[in-house]
């Protein structure tokens, strides 16, 4: 059966605009607007419908309904808001971006930048650089269009946009109390890698920033909760790498990091192991060669007959945590993974590109950690050190 394509939807940041534009229309024409138009910078016409439309003789409101086609993002068929005034006499509002007389701040449901190292001022609502185009020159047209002389405030805002933070990686990136307007393209493209790779390089870009120079890297949840239930960190000085682990390793380096700590269950950690540097299944599935690789040349003591039982156990295992019991029946585990730890740490430091010292550690929920690399310990330490300062300074600054 042909595989359905998958429909792509508007970013935040269209929808953002189309609201924009449709409450400027209905403010200097005063009347209503059954659909607008915006182009994204990508090429693309988008045509969205706004709703709950409200015009007065001093400012209009509309909102558009976000629609991320087959993308699985949490904001799809959220109430995107704007509204558009005259601005008073006697000055200009404070703390909003400004393009001539256009002028552009945020609302409800909207985040605070509360760190540097973002695309946004700190202090400033997260109204990224390519919807603020966008939003200044829609708004600017419909004005010049309509005659219009004096300046406009234009606000946007999210209703849900608080909520809907939570599943976001805004509240990693010090983003407060809602959620980013973003785009680039103005589209959104369903299951985007791109879009991910590009979280995480923000992600490191931004510790960087706060001066960090070792960080710790993990594939995801499961990474995470042997992080805080185990070694006793959090993630705050650390990025989800997902499957990019070559990737991740490079744009730490390219930010300047001189240290990885490389955290991760067995069965994702094993694959970096034999080489792999992007541990998705669509790449191949080599664990239990890998796995056996890290063990034979340890299995010196085993009889001929026990070593290639041995072998048939590990290469037929349906899970790696079924390959880690028999490496452990056979009394071959401690060695094969301090094997398979030393070449995670070999390949960290050549995908690097530049000199920067990994550690690892490698663990199953069931055995608990299986293999670290020598400095690891230190390592770790140093990490908690510099949490424990972490939150003994931010408790000095609520006071």
């Amino acid at each position: 059966m042909e595989e359905r394509k998958l429909r792509s939807g508007f970013t935040t940041g269209t929808c953002a605009a189309c609201a924009a534009k449709a409450a400027a229309v209905m403010l200097l024409k005063q009347e209503a607007v059954e659909s607008v138009q915006v182009m994204t910078p990508g090429g693309t016409r988008a045509e969205l419908f706004p709703e709950e439309a409200v015009i007065t003789e001093n400012s209009a409101v509309c909102a558009v309904r976000k629609d991320a086609g087959d993308d699985p993002d949490v904001t799809d068929k959220a109430l995107i808001y704007a509204s558009v005034e005259y601005i008073k006499d006697g000055g200009d509002p404070e703390n909003c971006y400004r393009n001539d007389r256009i002028f552009l701040t945020g609302g409800q449901g909207v985040g605070i930048v509360t760190k540097p190292g973002l695309a946004c001022p700190v202090g400033f609502y997260a109204i990224n650089p390519v919807p603020r185009k966008m939003i200044f020159d829609e708004v600017e047209a419909v004005a010049h269009l309509a005659g219009c002389e004096g300046g406009l405030l234009v606000r946007i805002w999210i209703p849900e946009g608080e909520r809907l933070a939570l599943s976001t990686f805004n509240p990693k990136l010090g983003i407060e109390g809602g959620i980013s307007v973003l785009g680039t393209s103005g589209i959104v493209e369903p299951m985007s890698e791109s879009a991910l790779k590009a979280t995480i390089q923000l992600e490191l870009h931004m510790k960087a920033v706060e001066g960090q120079r070792e960080v710790i890297l993990t594939p995801g949840n499961y990474g995470e909760n042997f992080l805080r239930e185990t070694l006793k960190l959090s993630l705050s000085q650390g990025v989800q790498c997902s499957n990019f682990v070559r990737e991740s390793v490079l744009m730490a380096a390219d930010e300047g990091m001189d240290g990885l700590l490389f955290v991760g269950h067995i069965g994702k950690l094993i694959k970096v192991a034999g080489g792999v540097g992007n541990t998705h299944s669509k790449y191949g599935d080599r664990r239990m060669e890998i796995m056996w690789d890290c063990a034979r040349s340890h299995c010196g003591k085993l009889s001929e007959r026990d070593r290639s039982r041995l072998k048939e156990q590990v290469l037929d295992s349906n899970t790696t945590e079924e390959a880690v019991r028999r490496l452990n029946e056979a009394g071959m585990l401690k060695p094969a993974m301090e094997t398979a730890v030393e070449r995670i740490r070999h390949y960290l430091e050549v995908w690097s590109e530049r000199p920067v010292r990994a550690e690892v550690v490698t663990f199953t929920n069931g055995y608990g950690i299986l293999g670290m690399t020598r400095g690891a310990v230190a390592m770790i330490d140093t990490f908690r050190v510099r949490e424990k300062a972490n939150e003994i300074q931010k408790e000095q600054e609520k006071r």
